[in-house]
């Protein structure tokens, strides 16, 4: 990994999200980039962003608790894309500017508390993840139950929901995960419609399928093997 591997990877992936937001009449800042850092190092990062990133993505929050100690000087927008446990609620509250992964609304209301206590000026943004297939091994809030959930959040006062969130079933075949993108954006939608407000983010689609999760709509893409290379393990 260098600072022009990454520089080139961004730069390519710039034009393949440009490819795809023109096929469906959109423009490509219209989407955001964020790029998953999970894994990486905090070297990595700085690399990123000094080829013009401005969003990242951790998994978990003790991992962003040992790296942000060599990133935090860096004015970006910091997102918690894995699930969140319960008991790391009070300090994922401060440690990012939005959770995108949120499924429970117990959570949601530790979340809330733990922002009122930090006497936050802004919402904590979050987004609802959505589970849209029955893997054991996934998160995420059922349809069924999304209507739901998201109207109890309009209780919460520190809190701000932008839009949904999905991981849906890894496909060799990038085009069969469309249904699953165009599902969440018609999810969205309604949802939108039931609460009388706009829900402008859809953060769908990661290294191998995210052409299409922009043809369908994505407002954020969650990139990681296609910017930083193969993961580390952990």
């Amino acid at each position: 990994m260098s600072p022009h591997s990454i520089r080139d990877s961004f730069s390519a992936v710039q034009e393949r999200i440009a490819a795809a937001a023109k096929r469906t009449g959109r423009r490509a800042e219209e989407i955001t980039l964020i790029a998953v850092s999970k894994t990486h190092p905090a070297e990595a990062v700085r690399m990123a962003y000094a080829a013009g990133l401005r969003h990242f993505g951790e998994n978990r929050v003790q991992e962003w608790e040992e790296k942000r100690g060599g990133v935090g000087d860096l004015p970006a927008t910091w997102h918690l894309v894995g699930h969140l446990q319960s008991n790391k609620a009070n300090r994922a509250a401060g440690l990012f500017h939005t959770v995108d992964s949120l499924d429970d609304l117990a959570l949601a209301q530790r979340l809330d508390r733990a922002r009122a206590q930090l006497n936050a000026r802004e919402k904590l943004r979050v987004l609802l993840e959505v589970r849209l297939a029955a893997e054991g091994t996934k998160t995420g809030v059922t349809p069924e139950e999304l209507a739901d959930l998201a109207e109890k959040l309009g209780a919460l006062e520190h809190l701000q929901l932008a839009g949904l969130m999905c991981i849906p079933p890894f496909l060799e075949e990038p085009d069969k995960v469309r249904p699953y993108f165009r599902r969440l954006r018609e999810l969205r939608d309604d949802l939108a419609t039931k609460l009388g407000r706009s829900l402008p983010v859809l953060s769908m689609g990661m290294s191998h399928d995210f052409e299409v999760a922009i043809e369908e709509g994505a407002t954020e893409v969650r990139i990681g093997t296609a910017i930083f290379g193969v993961r580390a393990k952990g």
